[in-house]
């Protein structure tokens, strides 16, 4: 699941981002990592490079523009906006993703998004806690050098000036993962949904918290282990975290509100409403935690329609007698059903069988030679279920099924990309097309002005209205796009493009894991053929 992060930094010097995207910092502190000679270790497996910063160093650009237009100059002013894109750990094993793909996914982001901007876009390999996630910088100047189109997320016309700042509202981060998201769907890789907040929101703060606890605690029970004591506790939990779970706990046995509240109270923790927003006051804060800071499944909305759920699943339990429950004959017996539930496999379907002779001149030992043979039973049987199910009669039946699956996967793969284009054809037209109708005032008021005097001095007033109008009628020309089309209908068409798309996508999923499923046969019926002459060739020997 893709992720996106803003940070905004004030630090003036430029060079500082630069150094902690290729030198290695302790997460905590943040202060470079000193090799036993006292040099800072460089990062490894990076890549990294710059936009709009003409031959120059990244720092030495911006600082030169900072002075070129005045800016950035007082403390208080932020220097540089910081934007992360954290991939899923599962895309590179799954999906393909690598570096280099981050890398190129990250500099197209940055050039459509942030254009105009001095920017340095590096990719690592890995996260703070090693989880595998490849994830890509993106560092820009707040100061903007060149005049740029009207994106949808510009709320202002100074958004598009040179010379101007940067804004990261709150409708900008709508924007960006909502971007993000699409990206992620163009490219095959995992996501979640960005715009609709999360159960359990963590802030940044809070998680470095958490990570700072779990350390010291680590290395206070490792202090015990040597005296022989035993932990007192190996998880910490930070403030908030003991909140959720004491509002979870209240919040699953009661039925209304009032015995929702009550039961907070039992435990210390009074419940407020204003505004129609809930917040929680705990006996060691004199300011509530609001329940935006803890998550989505803490505000009112939520917290109401679980108490409904809970009214409703007990007056259904009224109403009907309960039924007699068996308890397991001993405890024994109790935790051997509990550890079955848990550690039954999910099939997902026929998995490829495994080369034993290969593995095991590979060096593995009798217990993987012990499981690999179970696995290839099952896995056999699983094959030639599929394979009788499906009407083969014979491996060339099989081998031309899955010539036709894949024909037609490339097929749908076409469909899908010819309707990505289409679609972002579209989305070109429609911010062209805003951008053109956002100048109408200002084309309006040239044309209401008498003297050729007067219309200079008015276009110098609102150049950059003009230069926008001007950038989209030459796009419109370039289009061959003699009649503007209507807002609302261009949208419709961009909505409807966009089910098309959604359509052939699953589509798409559903033939290539149809193809995986046949390929998978395929190559397990492959593997039985080759065994069998090898099998009675050793019972000949035996002879």
């Amino acid at each position: 699941m893709a992720t996106f992060k803003h940070i905004s930094s004030k630090n003036a010097d430029y060079g500082a981002a630069e150094q902690y995207l290729t030198f290695e910092h302790d997460e905590f502190t943040m202060k470079p990592t000193l090799d036993k000679n006292g040099q800072i270790v460089p990062r490894t497996g990076y890549r990294i490079s710059s936009l709009n910063c003409g031959g120059e160093d990244f720092a030495i650009a911006c600082m030169r523009s900072n002075l070129k237009y005045g800016k950035n100059q007082k403390r208080e002013d932020v220097k540089s906006h910081h934007y992360i894109i954290s991939f899923d750990p599962r895309d590179a094993p799954d999906n393909g993703l690598t570096v280099d793909r981050a890398q190129a996914l990250g500099e197209e982001f940055c050039k459509t998004h942030f254009p105009g901007h001095q920017a340095l876009i590096c990719t690592h390999p890995d996260g703070h806690n090693h989880s595998g996630n490849i994830h890509v910088h993106i560092v820009i100047n707040s100061l903007r050098i060149e005049e740029v189109p009207l994106l949808p997320y510009m709320e202002r016309p100074a958004d598009t000036r040179e010379g101007c700042k940067h804004r990261c509202t709150d409708a900008a981060m709508e924007y960006f993962k909502a971007e993000v998201m699409e990206m992620c769907h163009r490219e095959n890789l995992y996501q979640i949904d960005l715009l609709n907040g999360s159960k359990n929101r963590v802030t940044e703060r809070e998680y470095w918290a958490k990570r700072k606890g779990q350390a010291a605690l680590d290395k206070e029970n490792a202090s015990h282990a040597v005296t022989g004591e035993p932990p007192k506790q190996t998880k910490f939990e930070t403030d908030k975290e003991k909140l959720r779970r004491t509002i979870r706990a209240a919040l699953s046995s009661a039925v209304s509100f009032e015995d929702f509240s009550g039961k907070l109270l039992q435990q210390g923790v009074t419940v407020k409403e204003s505004r129609g927003r809930l917040s929680y006051l705990t006996p060691d804060r004199t300011k509530p935690v609001t329940a935006r800071k803890l998550g989505d499944d803490f505000d009112r909305a939520a917290v109401l329609e679980t108490l409904t759920q809970n009214a409703q699943n007990a007056a259904r339990a009224a109403e009907k007698p309960t039924p007699r429950q068996e308890y397991p004959r001993s405890i024994r017996s109790r935790l051997e059903r509990a550890k079955a539930a848990v550690n039954a496999p999910k099939q997902d379907g026929v998995q490829r069988m495994v080369d034993i002779a290969a593995k095991k001149a590979e060096g593995k030992g009798k217990g993987y030679e012990k499981w690999a043979t179970l696995h290839n039973l099952k896995q056999m049987a699983a094959t030639m279920s599929i394979y009788e199910e499906s009407g083969f009669s014979s491996p060339e039946e099989l081998e031309a099924a899955l010539a036709a699956a894949s024909a037609s996967l490339h097929e749908t793969t076409g469909k899908l990309k010819a309707a990505e284009s289409t679609l972002r054809e579209k989305k070109d037209l429609q911010k062209q097309l805003l951008a053109y109708i956002k100048t109408k005032p200002a084309r309006d008021g040239l044309k209401a002005q008498k003297t050729e005097k007067a219309c200079k001095n008015y276009r110098e007033q609102h150049e950059s209205d003009f230069m926008i109008a001007e950038a989209a009628t030459r796009y419109f020309k370039a289009q061959g796009i003699s009649k503007l089309p209507a807002s609302k209908t261009l949208q419709a068409e961009i909505e409807q493009l966009t089910r098309e798309k959604n359509s052939l996508y699953n589509e798409y999923r559903e033939k290539k894991e149809n193809v995986r499923e046949l390929q998978t046969v395929k190559n397990n019926i492959d593997q039985i053929l080759h065994r069998e002459p090898e099998r009675g060739k050793g019972r000949d020997n035996e002879r």
